[in-house]
């Protein structure tokens, strides 16, 4: 796959990412767009395929990043928040436990 398919396959991917993980939430959407095409504006003209290469390892990293440690809030009352996780974000339903379980 050439250098410029890459480079587009992960824009698209980013933002991609950035529309489930920020569904419904148009302040956190516009900020995430406005962000991923700055970065990649800012860098349309770098020639080096070295820094390329770099770029398109950073982008991925953030988009693995956003897709699997991001989630979704929302205030529900003064000092009660609404958890909305996306499907596939919880890896086994293990209960929480403040304290370490003891070996037998």
């Amino acid at each position: 796959m050439g250098t410029r398919l890459k480079v587009l396959s992960v824009f698209k991917t980013l933002h991609r990412t950035r529309m489930a993980v920020f569904k419904e939430d148009e302040r956190a959407l516009t900020a995430a767009r406005f962000q991923i095409n700055e970065e990649f504006r800012k860098n349309k003209n770098e020639t080096s395929e070295e820094n390329i290469q770099k770029m398109i390892k950073m982008s991925s990293a953030v988009e693995t990043i956003l897709r699997q440690s991001v989630v979704q809030m929302e205030h529900v009352g003064e000092d009660k928040l609404l958890l909305r996780p996306r499907e596939g974000l919880f890896l086994e339903n293990v209960p929480y436990c403040d304290e370490p379980r003891k070996k037998s």
